[in-house]
């Protein structure tokens, strides 16, 4: 029997590269969806075939996809580093290995950070659009050096954002429940002990942690009423971090300097999504991981990953332990 792959990540199949030729010279048949997909896709397309293995990104794996493709499925490989969207627990529970790609995208993602940063301090998206409607004119926009960047979660990702702040004379303070002393001290990041501490003195907060229980809807109008006014937030993680209705309506109210986001809480968005409307929120359809160079780190990884485990080999990365 020809083992065969659900492959759904759209990077993956839309950019070239030696990624797909690893796929085709293992022999397997590659079934194609185009995600994010929703459980009830999901449960449609393993009621269809039976896979031996998944090459995923932000889909709804939850248990009862993966109950519903046992017994055959043996691996399920993340394009990718988050897994909030993957029911680890029941992988688990049900014995299926879940490999990941840790990094392989933090340059790209943190270069993405700084340029929505740029985008927002200099007004960049509203000149653009004036100079192509034949509209000469200059806006007065703010300079980086200087300023107090707060950077939420120092992982990989949160780290390269750090270096990028130096280079511009950025003040850099951080927020991490693990800290590297190390790091901080040769790059002078400063640490506050609380989230709190960080929003009140920043000019610049961005968001680079996990998606918990515990940090869904981290931005918030609570934290929002503590932040400098003009303070700009970005959100390159998750759009569940933050809630965007209190952010819409601080932008409309010009409490917040700006929103740059890559992410939002549901993807594709509504067409009513409350910051559509809203001045000074620079939007990106989640592509801060997506440059020819990261995606062949990624899908290369995600199909080694996947190769290997199929072939009783230890993945590059496995997340749970099985």
């Amino acid at each position: 029997m020809k083992t065969r792959i659900l492959l759904t990540t759209t990077s993956f199949q839309d950019t070239p590269g030696e990624h797909h030729a690893m796929l085709e010279r293992a022999g397997f048949e590659v079934v194609r969806d185009r995600g994010p997909l929703p459980e009830a896709r999901m449960l449609d397309l393993v009621a269809q075939g039976d896979f031996d293995g998944w090459i995923i990104g932000d889909d709804a794996i939850t248990r009862a996809v993966i109950e519903k493709s046992l017994p055959r499925l043996k691996v399920i490989s993340k394009y990718g580093i988050g897994l909030d969207k993957v029911d680890l627990k029941a992988a688990t529970e049900l014995k299926v290995p879940v490999c990941f790609c840790p990094g392989v995208n933090h340059t790209t993602v943190a270069e993405h950070t700084f340029g929505l940063l740029l985008a927002l301090s200099r007004d960049l998206v509203s000149a653009c659009n004036l100079v192509r409607r034949g509209e000469w004119k200059r806006a007065t926009g703010h300079e980086l050096m200087g300023k107090t960047l707060a950077v939420l979660g120092m992982g990989r990702i949160g780290k390269e954002v750090a270096l990028r702040a130096r280079a511009f004379s950025m003040h850099v303070i951080g927020f991490d429940q693990y800290w590297d002393f190390d790091f901080a001290r040769h790059f002078g990041v400063a640490r506050v002990e609380t989230v709190d501490e960080a929003i009140q003195h920043a000019d610049v907060i961005t968001l680079h942690m996990n998606l918990s229980p515990e940090t869904k809807n981290l931005i918030n109008a609570r934290r929002i009423a503590k932040m400098k006014k003009d303070a700009i937030i970005l959100n390159t993680a998750r759009g569940e971090l933050v809630d965007s209705a209190a952010i819409a309506k601080a932008l409309q109210e010009k409490r917040l300097g700006g929103y740059g986001a890559d992410v939002l809480e549901q993807e594709p968005p509504p067409k009513d999504h409350p910051l559509f409307g809203c001045p000074n929120a620079v939007l990106t359809p989640h592509i801060g991981s997506r440059t020819y160079e990261s995606v062949a780190r990624q899908a290369g990884m995600a199909a080694q990953n996947l190769i290997r485990a199929l072939n009783g080999q230890p993945a590059l990365a496995q997340a749970n332990k099985v």
